[in-house]
């Protein structure tokens, strides 16, 4: 199978995004995943243009690579400089890279305006930049930025940009769209006319202006590319660069092409899911091949075929780019969804019990529930339907109060009055609002009892108005996202009352705990 050479450029193109920062020790934990998932190439930065980059490139050398090779960015030298003063230059032999990637201008425009030198001497800049470090004993690979918009507007000159570049030593020459407006056809119609007037390898660099990236990507290997350029997530400046976390499984999956290490191709959802984590940006659910809800089915009729053939709502097995399939409960749920969530959860649904919790199910989302994103809160209501669940407390009553002073901060306090058996707890607590202060009041009545309470804490907390034109009294939905040492859930609540939908949430959380401690080996009275 043919070879698609992959080149990363997360940490650099991607960290134009914006939002996008990552430290020096984020990069190296991010370079590592990428050399673990088998990308040929990755882009460190550009020591040139910050320290944070150098630093990168000094701590990276001393690091053991499996098989990703590093490589600096730069531009070519400046207009009436030679290259060996140049500090640009000058700073990638500094940073011990043995690769550089030199970005160059192809289209006129540029030149002339930008830049504002003539075109003759951008030729000498690219020609003495990327031979300037080829006999430093450099690799480069020459970024051919704004290509297609030079192609579209004097060919021939977009073309003898490449030409001096090759001709002075260049391994790999970078076909870019940086703007990303362009569309696949003229991306093919190009690259097979560059094919045809130079024998050197191809790479193709897209932006996602156009909402294209990856198909222009696509079409460009189609057209005799071998060296795929973009970033985990397609993170990038403006919006975005070409998604690698589409283009590779497209290439291999359904192209044929070669772009990974044999069985790598499954890592590839944990390096999407950790990229976003240490970007602090949230992956989107539906993201194609990695995204959460890339094999999620919630329509009746889907995942009843689904659980009979796969193939007749998945474009691909989940479990080839590391993913996996998920089933929705919902109002548009089926019997078949329910069927599959309860085996799921180790609970015998028999007989018509699936239609009835059916029903029940519908009523709650029709009050405002969704139990999508809380399948906690489901797992609770499946066993109660079933009679397969243990209560392990009970509220008697609660009360919430919020005590504002003059020129102090509000204080609120929350009273708790619940059995477990035969045992009465009182107590009360405070906290940074009511919410807050209803946590820590269960929290204290329970943990003398469940001490395993302890051990789980409250990680995110959404709320949802679901009817905004009621004003202050819509009903709003209360989403808890909630974790202990090995596990995470999240529960669900409703209500007119803030205080009563966060409270109900905040029970079933409590409560699902209690039951995830119980299926490892018990809870009992501790």
């Amino acid at each position: 199978m043919t070879k698609i050479y992959v080149y990363d450029t997360t940490l650099r193109d991607g960290s134009q995004g914006e939002g996008i920062s990552f430290s020096v020790e984020d990069k190296l934990k991010i370079a590592a995943r990428l050399d673990e998932l088998g990308v040929d190439y990755i882009e460190g930065g550009w020591p040139g243009a910050n320290p944070k980059d150098m630093e990168f490139f000094q701590r990276a050398k001393k690091l053991a690579w499996q098989r990703a090779r590093l490589a600096a960015f730069c531009r070519t030298r400046k207009p009436g400089q030679r290259a060996e003063e140049d500090e640009n230059l000058l700073a990638v032999l500094a940073s011990g890279a043995r690769i550089a990637t030199v970005v160059g201008k192809s289209w006129d425009l540029h030149v002339l305006q930008a830049l504002q030198t003539e075109l003759e001497e951008n030729l000498r800049m690219i020609s003495d930049s990327v031979r300037f470090l080829v006999d430093q004993g450099l690799e480069v690979i020459y970024d051919a930025e704004h290509f297609f918009d030079g192609f579209k507007a004097d060919p021939d000159y977009a073309v003898a940009t490449l030409k001096a570049a090759a001709a002075a030593g260049a391994t790999w020459l970078v076909l870019c769209d940086t703007n990303g407006g362009c569309l696949p056809d003229e991306i093919q119609r190009a690259v097979k006319q560059v094919r045809k007037e130079l024998d050197a390898p191809l790479g193709i660099h897209t932006h996602n202006d156009g909402d294209l990236a990856v198909a222009n990507t696509l079409a460009a290997v189609a057209a005799g590319c071998r060296q795929v350029q973009g970033t985990i997530n397609g993170y990038g400046e403006r919006c975005g660069n070409a998604n690698l976390c589409s283009v590779i499984p497209n290439l291999e999956l359904k192209l044929g092409y070669t772009c990974l290490p044999p069985g790598n191709l499954r890592l590839l959802t944990d390096v999407s899911r950790y990229v976003s984590e240490i970007a602090n940006v949230a992956q989107p659910n539906n993201m194609p091949f990695v995204g959460k809800s890339a094999f999620a089915h919630k329509g009746g009729v889907h995942v009843s075929a689904v659980l009979k053939e796969t193939t007749t709502y998945e474009h691909i097995p989940p479990e080839k780019v590391g993913n996996g399939r998920r089933v929705l409960v919902s109002e548009l749920a089926g019997a078949s969804n329910l069927r599959y969530k309860a085996a799921e959860m180790g609970i015998d649904l028999k007989g018509d019990s699936a239609s009835a919790v059916i029903q029940k199910v519908k009523e709650l989302e029709h009050q405002g529930y969704q139990f999508e994103g809380a399948e906690a809160s489901l797992e609770l209501l499946l066993k109660k339907a079933t009679g397969q669940y243990r209560q392990h407390f009970e509220i008697e009553c609660y009360k919430v109060l919020v005590e504002q002073r003059k020129n102090e901060e509000a204080v609120s306090e929350a009273i708790i009055k619940l059995r477990v058996g035969d045992q009465v707890v009182h107590t009360a607590a405070e906290g940074n609002g009511p919410v807050n202060a209803l946590d820590n009041a269960l929290r204290k009545a329970l943990e003398e009892i469940y001490p395993v309470i302890g051990q789980m804490r409250l990680t995110d907390y959404k709320v949802r108005v679901l009817d905004e034109k009621a004003a202050t009294s819509a009903k709003v939905r209360v989403l808890i996202e909630s974790r202990d040492r090995g596990d995470s859930w999240s529960t669900v609540g409703v209500s007119t009352n803030i205080i009563e939908a966060s409270w109900k949430a905040l029970l079933d959380s409590m409560d699902y705990a209690l039951l995830k401690k119980e299926q490892r080996g018990g809870v009992g009275r501790e």
